[in-house]
């Protein structure tokens, strides 16, 4: 039976290709591939959302969320960034995720492009189809680390340019973008009048410098804000994010979103809620823990020869340099896979740019990670003997 052209345009993940293969496998892996914290939701958190279930708050939501959580979180980006934010200026989505896909389908039109600086993580090209719009892939340069590229992003802007998306800290290569090149950005889009979406999922982990999201620097009103309480808050499976940005658009990605999912989790938003505005505690500990293993992860990795990686700035991701290997990426991953019980995702998952590379992610304990990188070495080592 035939299926749409949009459908058929999407590409399978490589990420999600590495897990099912290492499911189907099984044995004692490494599990390197996967994105979420390694860490138990706090528990707080989960008692908020017991009790909310046991009192009742089991019902539909206002589309756009509870206005307890939107004023949490309006304010939090207000403290965050010097700039007023009220809550009609959030809306309250099922995950990160849906609050990327509403705002692409609420500000681009059928044929528009949206501009991707990759290596970037892959739903964004298929997101970008769903809109019916088309992914206009932007390559930055491996000898920079690959930071935001002023003049490679804007000599792809044009009249028909509806966002570029700008994901700092990044996925895959934790890298945190020049906050000079992301001005030059935001300033050519406003003058396409064009919008930028910041996907600043990852901000809270970053190890170095305090990171400053975007809109505290800038003063461009189509700047519009993805977040959630996936990786902050170990709360992958909760489902819960959220939009800041104009109130226009806000109301369309809104609207949008009654049509599809109708609302977001009622228990989910009171655990956001007490997540947003209960101790940071755990938040501290994780991030502690992140950076430990990301210190760990370099250090390593330099001993190793015919290898490399630049120094993650945030989020919990080193992008390997694999390129002296035998093979792609995917090539290079399986092998790792199948020989060595390693599961990695290929950098080629996140567009040409990366080809070359491996996403290791560091959300995993410190023996486990001294375990994968051992065997890493194992593989290196057996292929220039």
């Amino acid at each position: 039976m035939k299926t749409s052209a949009r459908a058929d345009a999407f590409e399978r993940s490589g990420i999600r290709v590495m897990f099912e293969l290492a499911e189907e496998r099984g044995g004692d892996l490494v599990r390197l591939e996967v994105g979420e914290p390694d860490f138990d939701t706090p528990e707080h958190v989960i008692d908020a959302a017991a009790d909310a279930a046991r009192d009742g708050a089991t019902h539909y939501t206002s589309g756009a969320g509870i206005p307890e959580l939107r004023e949490a979180i309006a304010e939090r980006m207000a403290t965050e960034t010097n700039v007023p934010v009220s809550p009609e200026e959030v809306t309250v989505t099922n995950g990160g995720m849906e609050a990327l896909s509403l705002a692409l389908s609420a500000i681009a039109d059928p044929d528009e492009e949206v501009i991707i600086p990759t290596p970037a993580w892959p739903n964004y090209r298929n997101q970008v189809i769903l809109a019916g719009a088309e992914p206009v892939e932007v390559p930055l340069a491996e000898e920079s680390g690959f930071d935001l590229d002023p003049e490679r992003v804007i000599e792809n802007l044009n009249e028909n340019t509806a966002a570029i998306i700008l994901t700092t800290p990044s996925n895959p290569t934790g890298r945190i973008y020049d906050e000079d090149a992301v001005k030059t950005v935001v300033e050519a889009a406003a003058d396409h009048d064009a919008y930028v979406i910041a996907d600043e999922v990852y901000a809270r982990l970053t190890y170095d410098d305090d990171y400053r999201r975007i809109t505290s620097y800038t003063d461009y009103e189509g700047v519009l804000t993805v977040d959630s309480c996936s990786k902050t808050y170990a709360m992958t499976g909760w489902r819960m994010g959220w939009l800041v940005g104009p109130e226009p658009v806000v109301e369309a990605a809104t609207s949008l979103g009654e049509s599809t999912t109708a609302c977001p989790s009622s228990v989910g938003q009171q655990a956001a809620l007490a997540a947003i505005t209960g101790t940071q505690e755990p938040v501290r500990e994780m991030h502690d823990a992140f950076r430990e293993r990301r210190d760990y992860l370099t250090e390593r990795v330099a001993q190793i020869p015919h290898i490399s990686c630049p120094r993650p700035e945030g989020a919990f991701y080193a992008f390997l340099d694999v390129s002296e290997l035998d093979g792609s990426s995917f090539d290079v991953a399986e092998r790792l896979l199948s020989d060595y019980g390693v599961v990695t995702a290929p950098g080629g998952a996140f567009s040409d740019a990366g080809e070359g590379y491996l996403r290791l992610s560091f959300a995993n304990s410190l023996d486990r990670i001294e375990l994968g990188l051992d065997r890493i070495e194992r593989l290196v080592r057996d292929e220039f003997e």
